[in-house]
């Protein structure tokens, strides 16, 4: 029943949300709140901003978008700032279809949705509440009953502008319900719903045959005119297009490019006039963010023929990208499998991660200029530091490529792999190497892929396996490490202890004997070339650390062997050298002893508590880890 309580709760709530008054009081409320009469590109901008945004490395997030579009957020920004923000602002930005231009499953339709389902909540709103002419089709702006010679005066009073003109139905009403009185004229609040057909309108194109104007326009009710007498007569016209519904709100034309011309001969009068012809009437004033979407091929055959130039000149392009981070590719798989059905079988640590890593190498471009290899660009992108590399190196291999994201392999693609995988194998568990499998057999069945693209992805394959290889071995490493963060806290205590004395030209006192020790070169060393210091570089290197450790002192912070990236990895791949012997032999030997298999049960229970694997796939980890480590 908790589900009903909340329907009603949710029905009760709209009933309080209603409102219902003359036109007089309407005026009393624009007084108090002037943006409830702002225009359809303002309230979606307004709908954004309320959710707020952060600023991340110099961009803005917006939060409105977070939870559902990944690492694209440069795009989104494009989108806000360039093209909503000034349109809000009546800007000429506003008379311009707004076209998201970009590859399948790239993201498009979710930022459509995600603005319809947002302004269906934001009408909700105090904020975003939206007022009309009661029983209007088209759901009128009330302020359009304002005569166009007193507009100017209106602008004075209230401070608000007026576009667009009455529309024929309701200037007949005007006259024939309430004697040209614009004071009593009812009005009510109105809630946008693409269900209702309330202020949000979807289009899809058809077969041209059979596809009627009257889709987007409306059309005459033939069974009124013995009644009206006329077929120009408002009241025998009905005003049920996707263009009359959206009016107010946000129209989506579904595959635009693909429409017959004749359907889009209106956009041109409707974005820069605001306004479009219908039956035998005037132009019909609409305010109406349109909003179309489409791929790279079809927008450039549209261009390319000259009879669309008016249209062209009349759309702002918004490129969508692929995503091209790891991190972020990752997050949209796991968004993907939460909302599939295959939520319940356990994925591997990592198996994402490693899908992730082919899916970006096939979408990034290797460098010409900065002589940097895809597996270094990939991992810059994804904000990890490259050693020898720096921002403006990442910088520059942006602009290097300005379609970099509009082709390689899509998300859906991947999930349709591990969806593949799962009813084939009819197993509780999959890890990466089920993965990257599934996808090296599917690109035989992928229509699009080229044979020279097959050769370069199946490389890429190859190179996200030996990512996985150096992810697994340091997993198993990590989970084999009893006590891992004390151990390696207390190795680098020592270290630090021996280059704080070799800086200083100290000596180390025995805790034990109280003899006074000459710092242990040996140990420091041991440390130093796991990451390739040489020897004469030991001494800037060990002064960097104290340094560090100086700086960290100064601000209060406390330095652990995690806060210097390269004394992190030292620290870690020392810890792991001593251990690989005893790692090999545990994990590949086929009847351990009982001193083995207590070691192998302890490093399994670690893995399934600590780093989120189950039964199955942490001894499938242990097998191949030991296979690595004898070949």
């Amino acid at each position: 029943m908790d589900i009903l309580n909340k329907v009603k709760q949710y029905r009760e709530e709209e009933e309080q949300l209603k409102w219902e008054g003359t036109f007089r009081e309407y005026l009393e409320i624009i007084k108090r709140n002037p943006e409830v009469a702002q225009t359809a590109h303002s309230r979606v901008y307004h709908m954004i901003q309320k959710a707020g945004y952060t600023e991340e490395e110099g961009k803005r997030v917006y939060h409105f978008f977070g939870d559902e579009i990944f690492g694209i957020e440069e795009s989104i920004e494009n989108l806000v700032e360039e093209y909503f923000h000034p349109a809000a602002k009546r800007l000429d930005v506003r008379k311009r279809i707004l076209l998201l231009m970009g590859p399948v499953s790239g993201g498009k339709s979710t930022i459509v949705t995600m603005l319809k389902r947002g302004l269906e909540e934001f009408s909700r709103t105090d904020e975003g509440a939206v007022y009309a002419i009661k029983g209007c089709p088209m759901h009128e702006d009330p302020l359009h009953l304002i005569p166009h010679h007193l507009r100017e005066d209106f602008y004075n009073e209230y401070g608000v502008r007026i576009e667009g003109s009455l529309s024929p139905l309701n200037t007949m009403r005007l006259e024939k319900e309430y004697a040209g009185r614009i004071e009593d004229v009812m009005v009510e609040r109105i809630f946008f719903s693409e269900d209702k057909r309330t202020g949000i309108g979807t289009f899809s194109p058809s077969d041209p045959k059979s596809q009627d104007i009257a889709d987007l326009t409306g059309s005459i009710d033939f069974s009124t005119i013995a009644e009206y007498g006329s077929e120009s007569d408002p009241r025998a016209y009905r005003f049920d297009g996707e263009l009359n519904k959206a009016n107010r709100g946000m129209m989506e034309f579904q595959e635009m490019l693909k429409c017959d011309e004749k359907f889009l001969w209106h956009l041109l009068s409707l974005t820069q006039e605001g306004n479009f012809k219908a039956g035998r009437f005037a132009l019909i004033s609409a305010d109406e963010l349109i909003v179309a979407h489409t791929n790279e091929a079809e927008y450039r055959s549209f261009i390319a023929n000259e009879k669309n130039e008016a249209l062209h000149s009349r759309i702002i392009v918004m490129p969508i990208p692929y995503n091209l981070k790891v991190s972020q590719e990752e997050r949209i798989y796991n968004k993907m499998i939460k909302e599939s059905d295959m939520a319940h079988v356990h994925i591997a640590p990592h198996a994402l991660r490693v899908a992730a890593i082919f899916t970006i190498l096939t979408r990034l471009k290797e460098s010409k200029k900065n002589g940097i290899d895809l597996v270094k660009k990939m991992r810059l992108y994804d904000g990890e530091s490259v050693e020898g590399l720096n921002q403006g190196d990442l910088d520059k291999l942006q602009t290097e490529f300005p379609d970099e994201g509009m082709d390689g392999i899509d998300p859906r693609y991947v999930i349709n792999r591990i969806s593949s995988t799962i009813i084939r194998k009819e197993v509780p568990s999959i890890n990466a190497l089920d993965v990257l499998r599934s996808i090296k057999d599917g690109l035989d069945q992928h229509p699009s892929i080229s044979q020279e693209d097959k050769e370069k992805y199946l490389n890429y394959i190859s190179i996200a396996r030996r990512e996985y290889d150096k992810i697994a071995k340091k997993e198993v490493q990590k989970a084999f490490v009893y006590s891992y963060e004390e151990s390696a806290k207390t190795l680098m205590d020592n270290y630090l202890d021996n280059v704080e004395a070799f800086c200083n030209q100290n000596k180390l006192r025995d805790p034990l004997t109280g003899e006074e020790l000459s710092p242990d070169e040996k140990l420091m060393r041991s440390i130093e070339e796991q990451i390739g210091i040489s020897e004469n570089a030991k001494r800037a290197f060990r002064e960097e650390i104290l340094i560090r450790i100086s700086a960290y002192a100064r601000k209060g912070k406390k330095f652990d062997y995690r806060s210097h990236d390269r004394l992190r990895e030292a620290i870690q791949k020392k810890l792991f050298a001593d251990l690989k012997d005893v790692v090999k032999i545990t994990t590949s030997t086929q009847t351990p002893d009982e001193q083995q298999l207590k070691k192998i049960n302890e490093v399994v229970a670690r893995l399934i508590d600590d780093y989120g694997y189950n039964s199955t796939s942490a001894n499938e980890l242990l097998r191949y880890v030991g296979s690595l480590l004898n070949r």
